[in-house]
């Protein structure tokens, strides 16, 4: 599979694009400053602070993988400033990519969590190799379960699932939309 778009405008100044290692100190801000509304949800944040040389080599390799074909792991920006991140999985198999996403508490209630994972769908559909688009959350995470209902995805199944962090209660949510379901608009070109 080609990479993935590592650019997505949209609108109201949001900006998805691939994170790069001068980014690693603005992403430990923004990672720090959201920790206490990530930790329920969020394994990867009992991790956290890392250090920032570790920081820059995540952060590469997430570049290498990308070009490599594989997952694309970007930085969601609002007029210039980390209001988050997001990216595009191959975690569940064939023909699919799995959007996952965390917001900054100072960027929360401002449906930018929805316009970035219409952002990621619409790339992702754009991929001749994807049919089809999934959202998984924990059944305890209401705030996520509203991004995929937004968006027309339909829940096809709760799954039971070991929780791997504090709030979840092991019930996995999985949302799927495919490219029949799906409007698509040009990618480099916001959704209306």
């Amino acid at each position: 599979m080609k990479p993935l778009p590592e650019y997505l405008p949209g609108e109201s100044g949001l900006v998805l694009r691939r994170w790069v290692t001068a980014d690693a100190p603005r992403l430990a801000q923004a990672v720090g400053e959201s920790l206490e509304h990530l930790r329920p949800w969020m394994p990867w944040v009992a991790q956290e602070p890392v250090p920032l040389a570790e920081r820059h080599q995540r952060i590469a390799t997430w570049e290498q993988d990308w070009r490599a074909g594989g997952d694309l792991v970007m930085g969601v920006f609002v007029d210039g400033a980390v209001a988050g991140g997001c990216g595009l999985h191959h975690r569940i198999g064939p023909k699919g990519l799995e959007i996952g996403y965390w917001i900054h508490p100072a960027f929360l209630r401002q449906g930018i969590a929805t316009a970035a994972a219409r952002l990621l769908t619409n790339a992702a559909l754009h991929q001749a190799e994807i049919t089809r688009v999934e959202i998984h959350h924990d059944k305890a995470n209401v705030a996520s379960a509203g991004v995929p209902l937004k968006l027309g995805f339909r829940l096809m199944r709760e799954v039971p699932d070991e929780p791997e962090a504090p709030g979840e209660i092991g019930i996995s949510c999985e949302w799927q939309v495919r490219r029949a379901e799906w409007a698509p608009f040009p990618i480099g070109s916001p959704a209306t």
